[in-house]
C-alpha cells in the first residue's frame, strides 16, 4: 500500500497481520526486511533482549537487534502503553502514538528532512496492549540537549572542543525552518529530539528530528506555532537566541523576537510546575494505587486475595507487587496481634542493643583486622552455562552465593554450577528464598529443603533461609509466617553433617525486623550467623547517612543486633547488595535511585572497603555476576559479555587486598579517607578515596607506585601527597 505523505512524494510501506498483532513494514527495502518476521516481533517485543535502554520513563525506548534479510541491523524500538482509560480512548479515536510516529516519519522523509528510517509499526490487537514504533539505531549521534546545556554554562568550548557551536545553531534554525515550511509543526522541538552528526570541521553534517508522536502536519504552522517550536530549544544566552532566530528567518526580518521569549520563559515556567504537581499527584495517587507495572509484568492471577497479588519479574529477577497500599493496610491490620508480639520483642532487645552498640563504637578501629570475605553471587546463565564459572576465576573471588529457587522442580543447571565451582575450590553459600506459594504450602516447602538438602550440602555447608522477608512481594506478610519456614529449615537441613544456617535475611536498613525475629521467645530455630542484605542505595554513596548511621554505623548495629540475640550467634554477613543501573525495567530498584557504570563501580569498591574493614562482618557479597541493571557483566551479547567497570574494579580489589590485613585508618580531612594494609607479601597498601568531590591527603611514606580503581597504573608525581576523587586508588608504599 501507499502512505499518504501529506503533499510530498509517497512512502510505500506493507501491512501485516499476525496472531496477536498487525503492523507495517517499509516496503522494497531489502535490508530492512526482517528474515522471520514472527521471531522479529518476538524479539523486538520483548525488553529483556534489548541491548541498550536509551529511555526509561513513561515510554520506555531500547536498542534491539533485527535480523534482516540483508543481514543484522541495529534498531531503535520505542513503547507506548495503553494502560488508562483516557490513552485507550485516544488511540480508539485517532491511532496510537506509534501509528502517529510511523506516519510522520515516513512523510517527513518524503519530503526531503531526516529522521531515522522507519523500519516497522507493531500494533497489539488488545484493546490495552502496547504499540511499537521501529527505526533504524544511528550510531555516533550526540543529542542537541548536551550542547545546549554546556552552552547555557559557558562551557560549550570546553566539554565540546571539536564542535563549531554557532554553526550548529545556524544549521538547526535553517532545519527548523525547512520543517515548518514543509507543513510539519512537531510540538516537542526539545533537544532531546534533535540528533546531530558532526563532520571533521566541527560543523553539523546531518540533523535528524525524533519522537515525532506529537507532530501535526498538513499546512504550514503559523507564526505563533513556529516560535513556539523554537522557544522549546534550551538556548538562554541573548547571543544564541539571535542567532537561532536570524537564521530561522533567513533574508526576511526577524518576526516575534519578543513573543519567542515570553514563549520560552512560559515553557520553562510550565515544565517546573508540572514536576512540582505531577510530584504531589504521584505521591497522593500512590498512597491508594499501585504503581503501575512495566508492560512484560503478567496481572495478577484472576481472583487473588489481598496477599497473594504476587508475580514474577523475569527481567529483574524479583517477584512484582500489585498489591496497592489499601490492600497491603488491610492485611497489616489483620496481622496486628503477630506484629504486636514482634514490637515487645523489639523493645526488650533495644537496651543490650544499644549498650553493645556503644561498646563496638568505642572498640573500632582500634586493632588489626583480617580483610576477606569478598563474596559475588550467581545464578546459571543458559545461554552461556560455562561463563559463570569463568568470571568466577577471572575474577578471582573465592566466596560465591549461589541462589536457589526452591519453587523449581528442575536443578540440574545449579548443581552443575556449584559442581564446577566447588572443584575450583570456591567456598559455597546457597540463599534460599521464598514465594508466596511455599508460604502458603509448608508442605511443599519442606519437601523442597529435604530435595536440596542432600543434594547441595556436599557443595558447600551453609544455607541463607529466606529473602527479603520484610517485603511482601517475596510472599512473607508477617513474623509468623517467617517462622514456620525457618522451623523446618532447622529440622530439615540440620540433617546434614556440618550445615550452617544463615538468616533472617532482612533486605534494607530495616534492622526492627531483624531485631524481632533474632529475640522471639520459643522461636524453635537458632542462626549460626546473621545474615542482612543491606543496600543503602537509596542513600547514594555508602557514606552518606540515613537516621544519622552511615554504613560503618549501620554493620556496627548490625553486629550489635547478632550479638544480643537470643536465636542466632555473633557473626554477621552481608549477602546481597548493589548499586542498580540506568537500564530499564531490568533494574531492580527504580529509576530514581539508579547509577551510570562508573558510579557504581566507585561505589562498589567504597562500600567493600567500608564495610568488611570493621572487621565486623565476615562475608559481603555483590549481587550478581551477569545481570542486566545490576550485575557486574552485561550479557546482552552472550558471545562476548561485556565486563562492566565495576567487574574491573572489583577484580583490581581482590587482586591489590584480598586477604591483606587492614592495620590502621589513617587521619585524613574530610571527606578523604585513608587506609592503610598489610599484605600477605609484607608489602604495605593506601587506599584512598574523596567521596564529595577532590581533596588532597598525606601518606605515611612515599608511593613506588599508583594502581587506580580499575587495576591501570597511575605515573605518580613523587612525595608523600595524594590527589583523591570519588575513584578509590591503590598507593604501594616504599619499603
Amino acid at each position: 500500500m501507499r502512505v499518504p505523505g501529506w503533499g510530498c512524494s509517497e512512502a510505500a510501506t506493507e501491512r501485516f497481520s499476525l496472531p496477536g498483532w498487525s503492523g507495517e513494514l517499509a516496503a522494497g527495502r531489502s535490508e530492512l526486511r526482517p528474515l522471520d518476521l514472527p521471531a522479529a516481533i518476538a524479539r523486538l517485543t520483548d525488553p529483556g533482549a534489548a541491548l541498550k535502554t536509551l529511555h526509561w520513563g513513561r515510554n520506555y525506548l531500547y536498542v534491539s537487534r533485527l535480523e534482516t534479510v540483508a543481514g543484522p541491523l541495529e534498531v531503535v524500538v520505542k513503547q507506548f502503553r495503553h494502560r488508562s482509560l483516557r490513552d485507550r480512548l485516544r488511540r480508539r479515536l485517532a491511532g496510537s502514538k506509534a501509528a502517529k510516529s510511523w506516519r510522520v516519519a515516513n512523510a517527513l522523509l518524503a519530503a526531503g528532512l531526516q529522521t531515522p528510517e522507519p523500519v516497522m509499526l507493531l500494533e497489539s490487537t488488545s484493546e490495552s496492549g502496547p504499540a511499537f514504533y521501529v527505526c533504524r539505531h544511528l550510531a555516533e549521534v550526540t543529542e542537541a540537549r548536551y550542547l545546549f546545556r554546556a552552552a547555557n554554562a559557558g562551557e560549550e568550548a570546553e566539554r565540546f572542543p571539536g564542535v563549531d557551536f554557532p554553526a550548529f545553531v545556524a544549521a538547526l534554525g535553517r532545519a527548523a525552518r525547512r520543517l515548518h515550511d514543509a507543513g510539519f509543526w512537531h510540538r516537542d522541538l526539545s533537544g532531546g529530539n534533535v540528533l546531530l552528526r558532526f563532520g571533521p570541521a566541527g560543523r553539523p553534517t546531518d540533523l535528524y528530528l525524533v519522537d515525532l508522536n506529537r507532530t501535526r502536519s498538513g499546512r504550514p504552522p503559523s507564526t505563533s506555532e513556529r516560535l513556539r517550536d523554537l522557544s522549546r530549544l534550551a538556548l538562554f544566552r541573548p547571543e544564541h537566541q539571535e542567532l537561532l532566530l536570524a537564521s530561522y528567518w533567513g533574508e526576511e526580518p526577524v518576526q516575534g523576537r519578543g513573543r519567542y521569549l515570553a514563549y520560552q520563559r512560559g515553557f520553562v515556567l510550565k515544565n517546573e510546575s508540572k514536576r512540582r504537581v505531577r510530584g504531589w499527584r504521584d505521591r497522593l495517587r500512590h498512597l491508594i494505587l499501585p504503581r503501575p507495572p512495566h508492560a512484560h509484568i503478567p496481572d495478577a492471577p484472576a481472583g487473588a486475595g489481598a496477599r497473594d497479588k504476587v508475580v514474577w519479574d523475569r527481567l529483574s529477577d524479583q517477584p512484582h507487587q500489585h498489591a496497592g497500599r489499601l490492600d497491603k493496610l488491610r492485611v497489616r491490620l489483620a496481622d496486628v496481634r503477630t506484629h504486636g508480639g514482634q514490637a515487645l520483642a523489639i523493645a526488650s532487645a533495644l537496651p543490650r542493643i544499644w549498650r553493645c552498640y556503644r561498646q563496638l563504637q568505642r572498640t573500632l578501629y582500634k586493632a588489626p583486622v583480617d580483610f576477606g570475605g569478598i563474596g559475588v553471587c550467581v545464578r546459571p546463565w543458559p545461554e552461556v552455562p560455562e561463563a559463570p564459572v569463568a568470571l568466577v576465576e577471572e575474577l578471582g573471588v573465592r566466596h560465591v552465593l549461589l541462589r536457589l529457587h526452591p519453587w523449581e522442580d528442575d536443578h540440574d543447571a545449579e548443581e552443575e554450577l556449584a559442581r564446577a565451582l566447588h572443584a575450583r575450590g570456591c567456598e559455597l553459600t546457597f540463599a534460599l528464598p521464598q514465594t508466596r506459594e511455599l508460604v502458603r504450602d509448608p508442605a511443599r516447602w519442606r519437601r523442597a529443603l529435604d530435595s536440596i538438602g542432600p543434594r547441595f550440602a556436599p557443595y558447600g555447608h551453609r544455607f541463607q533461609i529466606g529473602q527479603a522477608i520484610n517485603r511482601s512481594k517475596w510472599g512473607v506478610w508477617n513474623v509468623r509466617e517467617y517462622v514456620e519456614l525457618a522451623r523446618a529449615a532447622e529440622e530439615v537441613l540440620r540433617r546434614e553433617p556440618g550445615v550452617e544456617l544463615l538468616g533472617p535475611s532482612v533486605i534494607d536498613f530495616e534492622y526492627h525486623v531483624t531485631a524481632g525475629v533474632l529475640n522471639l521467645r520459643r522461636a524453635g530455630f537458632h542462626f549460626d550467623a546473621v545474615s542482612a542484605l543491606l543496600y543503602v542505595d537509596r542513600r547514594g554513596a555508602p557514606e552518606n547517612r540515613q537516621a544519622g548511621l552511615d554504613s560503618v554505623d549501620k554493620v556496627v548495629l548490625l553486629k550489635a543486633i547478632a550479638e544480643t540475640a537470643r536465636n542466632a550467634a555473633g557473626r554477621c554477613w552481608i549477602t546481597e547488595v548493589n548499586w542498580p543501573l540506568r537500564e530499564g525495567p531490568h533494574s531492580p530498584a527504580g529509576r530514581d535511585v539508579s547509577v551510570d557504570e562508573e558510579t557504581q563501580a566507585d561505589h562498589l569498591v567504597r562500600y567493600y572497603l567500608l564495610t568488611l574493614g570493621t572487621g565486623l562482618v565476615e562475608r559481603v557479597f555483590w549481587w550478581q555476576v551477569v545481570a542486566r541493571g545490576y550485575g557486574l557483566v552485561d550479557p546482552a551479547d552472550p558471545e562476548n559479555p561485556r565486563r562492566r567497570p565495576s567487574f574491573l574494579a572489583l577484580k583490581t580489589l581482590i587482586r591489590e587486598l584480598d586477604g591483606a590485613r587492614l592495620e590502621e585508618v589513617l587521619p585524613a580531612p574530610a571527606p578523604a579517607r585513608l587506609y592503610r594494609f598489610r599484605r600477605a607479601d609484607g608489602a604495605e597498601v593506601v587506599v584512598g578515596w574523596s567521596a564529595a568531590g577532590p581533596a588532597r591527603a598525606v601518606l605515611p611514606r612515599p608511593a613506588a607506585g599508583v594502581i587506580g580503581r580499575d587495576g591501570e597504573e597511575i605515573v605518580a608525581a613523587g612525595g608523600m601527597e595524594a590527589e583523591l576523587g570519588a575513584s578509590p586508588k591503590y598507593f604501594r608504599l616504599e619499603s
